[in-house]
């Protein structure tokens, strides 16, 4: 008897098809008295759905119940196909003895096509417990006889199995040629369960080539084929954090896990699959620097690898373990040992950790002293430099800066990081999201820190600088690859803006939030980023690299740039200009970040008026930040204008408050290569001018108005110019707006809308929606954005000005084909950024300066409203001098009145750039 007669042998086929429907027809089966062949298939049903998509325990009572039900049927090979899924239940249940014996009969009582399925799924079985070896000749066993059989369903299932385990063998042209020749066969099918999971297994293919884009899109993909079917995705959950891990996403890669973990044992699932999210979750916890949280993960998927007789995942959950400790401070020889141990086990299994584990006892060697056994085994590592997708090939470029560190051999140890830093730049440029490209930046910090630290011995100030810039702000060497003219993800966009703004307008008119609105609002979120992050990179990996004689040149002998590195914890200052690099040493990161923070405080203090008390000591912290920062330096700084380079970590000092820069011409820069692009940028023909203001600004936004004028030709004499509210005595501008602030803008007037005036653009009510307000910034000369801002610290790309029609976030600005070459942004926190990878900055001024923006002013702190404006209105008088951004702010800051609130609200603006 075949399912091609037997309509209830077809449900088993229909389980990995329409899981649900399958699962209520084995029901009513069973509730029509059926004979015990037919009860022995509906039992195996439902036993294999509990097993996937449910509980375990369930899942054995009844396939147990379906082989005593074979059993009693007399037929040796429907109770061998049993006896093979009751195999695979109690391996993921963590009793792999009783699993491996079942198998045993299955195979005893199988022939032919059956025992081939049978051995299908102990292959299967095998790949679970890591044997791989076993796994592979069970499934060359298999094949033959399922295509002599021509059962495409159970060859494709087979075929898939062969790639993924030379996957884990680390043989990727072998797994992607079963992959397409499984494909080949699904597109013949209608198992839409096993379509799902190709698409996740091509998924899995991509990310072990390294192409982490695909690789995200195809499990996406994956991911909404499953849910259409009601379908768990713990595995796809597994996979895709390892995505996430290598993109330098690991908090979300643990938050993940650490969710996939508690839904599990809601729903009492498989304990094979716990101890795996386990494990991921133990890698995400040590690579986001939670070791005290990778350590308790690890510890227990161990134990649970060991009882499930898992050896090949237990060393591997071994070697997070010894990461772990180490992270914690507790090197030893022990570990070394450990190391070394788990290193020879990873080997001996072909897993590609295993250069992993030799760099790490290398490492914890060095560190104790041992020299010749770290040469040991880290030559061992070295040898993976050659081969192997870029990660592999970075641990291996790693272990070969050690040698050549231990061997006292600077130019080894730069020669070495310089090859594996160009293999990550070759990785990182092939993702186009500009959030990936940052934060992978962090898998060469070791690199760069190693580096910096031999270039310090052996090459002077000069060779610093170098290295410096090499691995700073790198993910504003290219502009980000342009969203593509996917309908969707248009559609997608103008929803979320949609929604936000009805999310804001609950806020604002009920004073409470709505849930609701704000879950669906996270939901879009979630689709715009897994959309952008599926982009390729298109720019190549070499770029123009950083010329330290040109920056001299650019800088002349009236210019100072201020770079400052940290090496060890400590502040370097690398002085540059008057054609030459001095360094000098300053203060502790750590007390300069303390320091900027009570500065910070201070700031938010002075935007209201009456706290003038704190004046003078908001100036002495300003002091103390100087001697942090900048050290001796500040003495030989010149009179000339100044460029501060400061490290990511650093962000929010405002650089204007320090004693020696307070009178200066100050710009900032992520990077002195950003500051020469900057400089080489021209501005574009036409010299439009946008004005843009959005809706519900307290203030009035008095300098618009001025503005529009002055540039139309038609100067308003005096004052904030016409329009222009009286002072108010609260903060403005950020203050007491939410979680964002608030930024300059101007009230809705009746009747506003966009008004052209010569060569200059406002755009106000209606006509202030996020198309109009794009299409008028791409390739404007200037643009003044008026408009309340919200800073997202969580998703910095979210980070938004809030127009007419909602807000306009940064991936908004991303699909501009130029931004403006000069903008201005009187408003709180724009120059706010989230720090990530190894020194990159993600925030709304950052976005801007790749596209083609030569020059921002933002602002660091909340400020006050009205101060502000009489700032805009000096800040425009020098640009319309024809002086650069820098200069005008410095004049502009001079112009204020000097009473505390306007002193604070010049030292919370920056000019980022040289436009």
């Amino acid at each position: 008897m075949t399912a091609r007669n037997d309509p209830v042998l077809e449900l088993l086929p229909m389980v990995f098809a329409a899981p649900g429907e399958a699962l209520t027809r084995a029901q009513e089966v069973l509730g029509a008295g059926p004979s015990p062949l037919h009860a022995s298939v509906a039992h195996q049903v439902i036993g294999i759905w509990q097993r996937d998509f449910g509980d375990t325990r369930r899942a054995l009572a009844h396939l147990r119940r379906a082989r005593d039900l074979a059993a009693r049927a007399e037929s040796a090979e429907r109770e061998a196909d049993v006896l093979a899924t009751l195999g695979v239940a109690l391996v993921h249940a963590g009793r792999t003895r009783a699993g491996l014996a079942a198998f045993e009969r299955g195979v005893a009582r199988g022939s032919g096509h059956t025992r081939a399925r049978v051995l299908y799924r102990r292959a299967y079985v095998w790949w679970v417990l890591g044997r791989h070896g076993a796994a592979l000749e069970d499934v060359r066993r298999a094949i033959p006889v399922l295509r002599q059989a021509d059962d495409v369903i159970w060859t494709a299932r087979a075929l898939t199995l062969r790639a993924t385990v030379h996957l884990a063998q680390g043989s990727v042209e072998r797994a992607n040629a079963d992959f397409t020749a499984a494909e080949a066969l699904w597109d013949t099918t209608g198992q839409e369960h096993d379509k799902a999971d190709a698409v996740e297994s091509r998924g899995l293919a991509a990310f072990r080539a390294g192409d982490v884009p695909a690789a995200l899109r195809l499990l996406d993909e994956a991911e909404e084929r499953y849910a259409k079917l009601g379908t768990p995705t713990f595995m796809l959950t597994i996979r895709r954090c390892e995505v996430l891990m290598a993109a330098g996403l690991a908090t979300e890669a643990l938050a993940e896990a650490d969710g996939a973990v508690a839904a599990l044992d809601g729903i009492g699932g498989q304990s094979t699959r716990k101890a795996e999210l386990l494990l991921v979750a133990a890698r995400a916890a040590r690579l986001a620097d939670e070791p005290q949280t990778a350590l308790a993960r690890a510890a227990v998927a161990v134990r649970l690898f060991a009882g499930q007789r898992r050896t090949w995942y237990e060393t591997h959950a071994r070697l997070v373990l010894i990461e772990a400790r180490v992270a914690t401070g507790h090197g030893s020889g022990r570990l070394v040992a450990d190391a070394a141990a788990v290193a020879e086990r990873l080997a001996a299994f072909g897993a590609p950790a295993a250069p992993e584990a030799s760099l790490l006892a290398g490492r914890i060697a060095l560190d104790l002293g041992w020299t010749a056994d770290a040469e040991r085994h880290l030559a061992v590592a070295a040898r993976s430099r050659h081969s192997g997708p870029p990660l592999a090939r970075m641990t291996g470029w790693a272990a070969q800066a050690l040698r050549a560190r231990a061997a006292g051999s600077p130019r080894g140890v730069l020669e070495a990081c310089r090859r594996g830093l160009d293999v990550l730049d070759d990785h990182r440029m092939t993702l186009g999201a500009s959030e990936l490209r940052a934060r992978a930046t962090a898998q060469g910090a070791e690199l760069a820190a190693l580096a910096q630290r031999a270039s310090l011995v052996s090459g002077g100030p000069r060779r610093l600088l170098g290295w410096s810039e090499r691995w700073r702000a790198t993910v504003l060497s290219a502009p980000p690859t342009r969203p593509p003219a996917d309908p969707v993800l248009l559609t997608v966009m103008t929803a979320f803006r949609e929604l936000a703004a009805r999310a804001e307008e609950a806020r604002t008119d009920g004073g409470r939030p709505a849930p609701a609105l704000e879950r669906e609002q996270r939901r879009l979120e979630r689709e715009i980023r897994s959309r952008t992050l599926h982009m390729r990179g298109e720019a190549p990996g070499d770029g123009d690299r950083f010329d330290v004689a040109r920056l001299l040149r650019r800088l002349g002998d009236e210019t100072r740039l201020v770079e400052l590195a940290v090496l060890d914890g400590r502040v370097h200052v690398l002085l540059c200009g008057q054609g030459r690099v001095r360094r000098f040493e300053a203060g502790l990161l750590a007390e300069a970040e303390a320091e900027a923070e009570h500065v910070q405080a201070g700031l938010r203090r002075l935007a209201h008026p009456g706290a003038e008390a704190r004046l003078p000591l908001v100036e002495a912290a300003g002091a103390r930040l100087q001697h942090l920062l900048l050290g001796p330096a500040a003495a030989h700084l010149g009179s000339g204008p100044v460029v501060v380079v400061p490290p990511g970590r650093l962000h929010r000092v405002p650089w204007a408050l320090l004693p020696a820069l307070r009178e200066r011409v100050l710009s900032v820069s992520p990077s002195a290569s950003s500051w020469l692009r900057a400089r080489d940028t021209a501005p574009p023909p036409g010299g439009r001018q946008v004005l843009v203001r959005g809706p519900g600004l307290a203030s009035g936004g008095a300098e618009v108005p001025e503005l529009s004028e002055r540039y139309a030709g038609r100067r308003s004499p005096g004052g904030a110019g016409p329009g222009a509210p009286p002072p108010h005595d609260g903060p403005g501008r950020g203050a007491g707006t939410g979680s964002g602030g608030g930024l300059l803008g101007l009230a809705d007037v009746p009747g506003g809308g966009a008004a052209v005036r010569g060569a200059t653009v406002v755009l106000e009510g209606d006509d202030a929606r996020v198309p109009r307000v794009l299409r008028e910034l791409d390739g404007a000369a200037l643009a003044h954005i008026a408009a309340h801002g919200t800073f997202r610290a969580d998703s910095p790309l979210f980070s938004s000005l809030r127009m007419a029609d909602g807000p306009l976030i940064v991936h908004d600005f991303e699909r501009l084909d130029r931004s403006p070459y000069r903008i201005i942004l009187p408003c709180c926190d724009t120059a706010r950024f989230a720090s990530v990878g190894a020194d990159e900055l993600l925030g709304l001024v950052t976005a801007l300066l790749p596209l083609g923006t030569a020059g921002v002013v933002a602002c660091t702190a909340p400020v006050n409203d009205a101060a502000v404006v009489p700032l805009m209105l000096a800040l425009h008088k020098g640009l319309d001098a024809g002086l650069p951004l820098a200069e005008a702010l410095r004049d502009a800051r001079a112009a204020l009145p000097g009473d505390a609130v306007h002193q604070a609200t010049g030292w919370a603006f920056s000019a980022f750039g040289a436009a």
